[in-house]
């Protein structure tokens, strides 16, 4: 294995989550769809809010990194969802596939050698691709970090 898939597949691993993290998919699916919007006391946020967050900023990312057709987001209203809880499980479960799909198509995207991981992303002249990846895989490990404080809090988190 040559040094660049190795320093690719380290990067997609901590992507993914559960090296320095809790992984997402570890612990995602444990909490019903009852609790999601619910905010425990003493927090401005809900599960749903916090996981809606990461999924846009994740997506933001990956549209600031692979589209032509980038259009800069307001913050911080695009940013959260406005309300604590999704208007349906289906809404829920679109979003988590939604989130879902966005990583494999960044984790893709790293790992194909032809995408040079230090050259600026399609819309910037000064953010590398591995910029990029590094601030999806922060932001993440950061609110992932929240996510597992709220199911506790919930009741849910048994890990």
């Amino acid at each position: 294995m040559t040094k660049e898939k190795e320093k690719r597949d380290q990067l997609t691993k901590h992507l993914d989550g559960g090296l320095a993290f809790a992984s997402i998919d570890s612990f995602l699916d444990n909490i019903p769809f009852e609790k999601v919007g619910v905010r425990p006391a003493g927090l401005p946020y809900s599960f749903y809010e916090v996981f809606f967050h990461i999924a846009f900023a994740q997506k933001d990312i990956l549209e600031y990194t692979l589209s032509g057709d980038y259009k800069t987001a307001s913050w911080p209203e695009d940013y959260w969802p406005g309300k604590p809880e999704p208007g349906s499980q289906e809404e829920w479960e679109d979003l988590k596939a939604d989130y879902f799909e966005d990583r494999r198509i960044l984790r893709d995207f790293i790992l194909d050698l032809n995408n040079d991981v230090d050259s600026p992303v399609r819309n910037s002249e000064e953010h590398s691709l591995l910029r990029e990846i590094l601030l999806v895989i922060e932001h993440s490990a950061y609110h992932t970090g929240q996510l597992v404080l709220i199911q506790r809090l919930l009741g849910v988190y048994d890990n």
